[in-house]
Parts: structure tokens; C-alpha cells; sequence
């Protein structure tokens, strides 16, 4: 994949416009959005404890670290494997947030 296709692929999955040439967003890309798109914005219950700054720490590193990783990507591979592992990241961020805040007594609901 050229380094211009990377480029449209990481400004578009980062909310930056891409030309109407850009390539189709890969699986793995789509199931990043997703994850990306249950990023909890407001800590559980209303309580901004230590928890809920660890978790926004590991948002914001594992957004940079797909930015790192797009950069540095050669192939269609690396990019795929990006999009995967940073998926895997908020999941395991939210993971481990909602668990602590359960751990805690604090009620732990998802609305869709």
C-alpha cells in the first residue's frame, strides 16, 4: 500500500477530511471505529476518581500509539495490524475502568 494511502487511511479514522479518492476503511478499521465510537466520555456515576484519569490516559496513548504506527506502517499488513491492536486497547481500557468502578459499588450501565 503506498504511503499516501496510509496517510488518507489515518486522517480519516481520525477526524481529519480526506479526498473523495481515499481507499475503503479495512475490517479491521471498522471494528476500531466502533470501539472508538463506547470511548466513555464521562466517568461512571459522575466521579472523577483515579480510575477515570488512568483510563483517559490509556485512550490518549493508545490513540498516539496508532498515529506512531500508521506513520511508520510499509505494507497493507501494518496497518491492518495498527487498527487492531488499537481496538484492542480501548477495549481493554474500558475493560479494566468498568471493572474497577464495579469493584467499588459504583453501578456500571451502558445506554446505546
Amino acid at each position: 500500500m503506498r504511503a499516501a494511502t496510509l496517510i488518507l487511511l489515518a486522517a480519516t479514522s481520525l477526524g481529519v477530511a480526506a479526498p473523495a479518492y481515499a481507499a475503503p476503511a479495512s475490517y479491521e478499521q471498522q471494528l476500531a471505529d466502533q470501539e472508538q465510537s463506547m470511548v466513555l466520555v464521562e466517568p461512571l456515576a459522575g466521579r472523577e476518581n483515579k480510575y477515570w484519569f488512568h483510563y483517559n490516559t490509556d485512550i490518549q496513548e493508545a490513540r498516539l500509539e496508532l498515529k506512531r504506527d500508521l506513520k511508520h506502517a510499509s505494507d497493507t499488513e501494518d496497518v491492518r495490524d495498527a487498527w487492531d491492536e488499537y481496538r484492542v486497547e480501548l477495549a481493554d481500557a474500558r475493560k479494566d475502568y468498568t471493572k474497577e468502578m464495579r469493584e467499588r459499588g459504583y453501578p456500571v450501565v451502558y445506554v446505546e
